[in-house]
């Protein structure tokens, strides 16, 4: 029988409540806290507490505080990658976030989605789908990247927008839902 956590890396349905991703959750919050509270002149580079915690990260990173991930160990970082202010980032599945990309303040990527019936939901059951940014992307102030999208290279999403569905490389979208300029 599959655990919890083995559900929700094959992407399958999933107690959040577990106590195996409960720890893992709380070894994120103590990173993250870890983080959030470096003075401003130590946080230059990626911080020591996120680059131990993330899967993977490239060189010249900065992600600015406050910041807050579910995880960590799911979110993969190219290098040349700038996470402004207030980025959430609820990696209950892979996130890859391309070299160059600019994540503006408040941005969030959504991987966890809840069960539409009330009753599950209610029991913790949700599911969980990559998000996968590509290289040079730029995402505005205050959007939202949805489960399961991928948002190609070069694309432009403007502050605000909630992406539901994939981006072309090359493409600017906006709006709520976003659309292609």
């Amino acid at each position: 029988m599959q655990s919890e956590r083995q559900k929700m890396e094959a992407g399958d349905w999933y107690s959040c409540l577990d106590d195996e991703l409960e720890a893992m959750r709380m070894v994120a919050l103590d990173a993250v806290y870890a983080h959030n509270h470096l003075p401003p002149s130590e946080r230059r580079t990626l911080s020591a507490p996120l680059r131990d915690l993330f899967a993977a990260s490239g060189a010249d990173c900065l992600v600015e505080a406050p910041f807050h991930c579910s995880y960590g160990c799911n979110t993969h970082l190219g290098s040349n990658v700038f996470i402004n202010s207030g980025c959430v980032i609820l990696d209950s599945a892979p996130v890859h976030i391309g070299d160059g990309t600019l994540i503006g303040t408040g941005a969030q990527l959504i991987c966890a989605d809840h069960h539409r019936d009330p009753v599950k939901r209610r029991a913790g059951i949700e599911i969980a789908h990559p998000v996968i940014i590509g290289a040079d992307v730029w995402i505005g102030a205050g959007a939202m990247v949805m489960p399961g999208v991928t948002v190609g290279a070069e694309a432009i999403i403007g502050a605000g927008a909630v992406v539901t569905r994939d981006v072309p490389a090359g493409a600017t979208v906006a709006g709520v839902p976003a659309k292609r300029l």
